[in-house]
């Protein structure tokens, strides 16, 4: 295998020589192209594309999906190349995406230097993995180095995450993971201790206690600095559903002043670049629908360590299709957690709960957000699962940061919640991170009834979160669905069970469709 990579090498440097072009200082070639934006928006996957006839990518060999280095005004990005045969781009033009020409900074017609990229060692450990092989601390920081240096193309990026997803765990390769994504990243540091935060593993459609706990601990006086990730596989995350309320795109000096006057923030973590290389993952992990347990472990702690956190409480919900099926799960995951927390002298106490259905009403960024709203404004339709759930947990973290004694946290917290606290709180928040907005509401909506009376006797979480997703969700913040019913509830035919939101036609009927031909979503037993 290293004689032929040799060969490839060497024939890759032939053609290279093959044609005079300007020398740059590591010995290779580089030949300008002018910049063209094509307006053509990929999901962050760096694309460019070349005329088939063009004369550069002839003398460079660039054969399509090939991997190319593009250099201007002292910005370069790697990018996948394509090639057309119309006149979209001209033989002399390099036409870019949105992702590359954002990177780059050029303007139209900027001369861009295009070239063979460095070989990218690193994916010879990722093929190792591939293989079944263990990588070490240095290998996985070589990884994630060249992952946080965007030299990963999503194609490699999903090698690397499936190799993971293949696998059994170990502790000392996760311990490595998670050390690698802290060390590719930037570091907070807090005053004083503790530094609480709490963290779901995801899984359960909605569930959008974050920003509940989060104003009812700061209340009480604990420093809890929340960085959220945005959706992976479900309709949405902490993140999407705070940015309908508030800003949560904050650098860390602005994350740092909200803590500071208010004692709690909810940012997502993406923009403080703490553990950047999980945003990246994550990405590809949503277009795969993959969530391995090392990944998990490394993603969760990751970012909990660069946030300067010491207490952490962890939200695993467990039902039949949750991404906790059984207890037994929990507790493994329970004990990944634990042992690799140890790992940095961080304190984490595992929560099991109810992952048999969603928490709460809605599913969708803003659908989520007004369920958070109306718990904290003590309205008397707020679900009351989502209530007393948040509750639970913010008495736990209460506990575990040694503001309140053992037994005393949920008593606590429900009194916070009910005289105002929280709410003062939470608005505080949301002006500091830069002024509060109320949730959009959907223009398009349809209900979908009951087609028989009878017990719903089961939900099916992941097609439920597929129907919001279908909707427009995460994507669309003011889509998603409402549910009007629960596990249990007797329901007569012609009843509403739920309601989609849209802001596409397309994309509710898509949903309604779906809907219709998956009557597991939604489960009614004749009575």
């Amino acid at each position: 295998m290293g004689r032929a990579r040799a060969r490839t090498r060497r024939a890759g440097r032939a053609a290279v020589n093959h044609h005079p072009a300007t020398p740059a200082r590591n010995g290779s070639t580089l030949h300008p192209l002018r910049a063209k934006r094509l307006g053509i928006e990929t999901q962050h996957e760096p694309i460019v594309f070349t005329h088939a006839d063009c004369p550069v990518a002839r003398s460079e060999g660039f054969a399509a999906r090939a991997q190319v280095q593009l250099s201007a005004g002292g910005r370069s990005a790697l990018a996948t190349l394509y090639q057309v045969s119309s006149d979209i781009v001209a033989v002399d033009e390099v036409g870019l995406s949105e992702t590359v020409w954002h990177r780059l900074g050029v303007s139209e017609g900027t001369v861009i230097k295009v070239r063979h990229p460095q070989p990218l060692d690193s994916m010879s450990f990722v093929r190792a993995k591939v293989y079944g092989h263990r990588l070490d601390a240095e290998r996985l920081g070589t990884i994630i180095k060249d992952v946080v240096a965007e030299r990963y193309s999503d194609v490699q990026l999903a090698a690397f995450i499936t190799a993971f997803s293949s696998q059994p765990v170990q502790l000392a390769e996760m311990v490595a993971l998670t050390r690698a994504m802290v060390e590719a990243g930037d570091r907070l540091t807090w005053p004083g201790t503790p530094i609480v935060d709490k963290h779901s593993v995801g899984g359960l459609p909605a569930n959008r206690t974050t920003p509940i706990v989060v104003a009812i601990v700061a209340a009480a006086g604990l420093v809890i600095p929340k960085t959220s990730s945005r959706a992976i596989t479900s309709p949405a995350g902490t993140a999407d559903a705070m940015e309908t309320m508030t800003p949560v795109d904050l650098d860390i000096p602005a994350m740092r002043r909200v803590v500071e006057r208010e004692g709690g923030c909810v940012v997502w973590g993406g923009s403080v670049r703490l553990s950047p290389a999980d945003d990246i993952l994550i990405r590809v992990e949503r277009a795969l629908d993959l969530d391995s347990p090392a990944q998990l472990v490394a993603s969760v702690l990751s970012k909990k360590i660069a946030a300067g956190s010491t207490h952490v409480l962890l939200d695993l919900p467990v039902g039949p299709t949750a991404k906790l099926r059984t207890a037994e799960e929990a507790a493994e995951l329970s004990a990944h957690l634990q042992a690799v927390a140890a790992a940095f002298n961080l304190k984490v106490r595992p929560l099991l709960g109810d992952g048999s259905q969603p928490v709460g009403i809605g599913l969708g960024p803003a659908l989520e957000a007004r369920d958070v709203l109306a718990v904290l404004r003590r309205d008397r339709e707020a679900p009351e699962d989502l209530r007393s759930r948040a509750v639970r947990l913010a008495g736990a973290l209460l506990e575990l940061g040694g503001a309140v004694a053992e037994g005393g946290g949920e008593a606590v917290a429900a009194e916070i919640l009910a005289d105002g606290r929280a709410l003062t709180k939470f608005m505080g928040i949301c002006e500091a991170q830069g002024g509060f907005r109320e949730p959009p509401i959907a223009p398009l909506q349809h209900v979908i009834q009951s087609p028989v009376s009878g017990l719903l006797s089961g939900i099916d979480n992941r097609l439920l979160a597929r129907v919001a997703k279908l909707a427009g969700a995460p994507r669309s913040p003011s889509a998603g669905l409402e549910l009007h019913v629960k596990l249990g509830d007797r329901v007569e035919r012609g009843q509403p069970l739920m309601t989609l939101h849209g802001e596409s036609p397309g994309e509710l009927e898509y949903a309604w469709d779906f809907a219709k031909a998956n009557p597991g979503v939604l489960q009614v037993s004749p009575r």
